[in-house]
């Protein structure tokens, strides 16, 4: 464990820094929101960055604002005139999400909803090129198909937390709805013969998936 933490460690001292807005926001979500460890951090954040740098989308979409700093990562890596379209099931999560999405420096590339994004992405009538799933593990595979219906050929889906802190090697109790969801959804990828996909274990577990053309 220890080891483990000197290595993440490391990391963040030899990859890109935050930068003192997403370093404020990191802080304010620690110390304002119920569930901190739901943000998603310094690494992920760069990398998320990066990976829109590379894929160079026009539409994106993201399920699960949360406190907003992956949005302001994936944003961030936008070229001009991209959009991203972020999704916020909690209507509690608002008044603290959105003057910190407002008064970024991105803001101009950023769509805020509140509402159930699996209602509301079908009606804007957009194709995406890149997706961010980090929203209810219970409703992953729903989410994913519904993004799949929405995603132009050769786009990415990025799918948060597939490895769960490792439960999905554990047989949970029937009523551990999260971790059932999060192992269906793997189990139910694994066969889509639709996509590429890859499992890489970052943070909590990051599957990439490709749509084929």
């Amino acid at each position: 464990m220890q080891e483990s933490e000197s290595i993440d460690q490391y990391i963040l001292r030899h990859i890109d820094p935050e930068s003192d807005y997403l370093k404020a926001l990191f802080r304010d979500t620690h110390l304002k929101l119920l569930y901190p460890r739901m943000a998603s951090g310094h690494l992920q954040g760069r990398m998320l960055k990066m990976f829109v740098e590379m894929v160079r989308p026009r539409q994106v979409l993201e399920i699960g604002t949360y406190s907003g700093y992956s949005a302001l990562c994936m944003a961030e890596g936008l070229t001009e005139g991209a959009m991203l379209h972020t999704f916020e099931i909690n209507d509690e999560q608002e008044d603290f999400t959105r003057p910190w999405l407002e008064g970024s420096p991105h803001a101009g590339k950023i769509h805020f909803y509140i509402g159930d994004a699996l209602e509301m992405v079908p009606q804007l009538g957009i194709i995406f090129d890149l997706a961010f799933i980090d929203g209810d593990k219970r409703k992953y595979i729903d989410y994913y198909e519904m993004t799949l219906a929405h995603l132009t050929s050769g786009g990415y889906i990025l799918a948060d937390n597939t490895l769960w802190d490792g439960h999905v090697l554990t047989q949970p109790r029937p009523s551990d709805a999260q971790t059932l969801g999060i192992q269906s959804f793997n189990d139910y990828l694994a066969q889509d013969d639709r996509v590429e996909k890859v499992i890489l274990p970052l943070r909590d577990g990051l599957t990439i998936i490709r749509k084929k053309g």
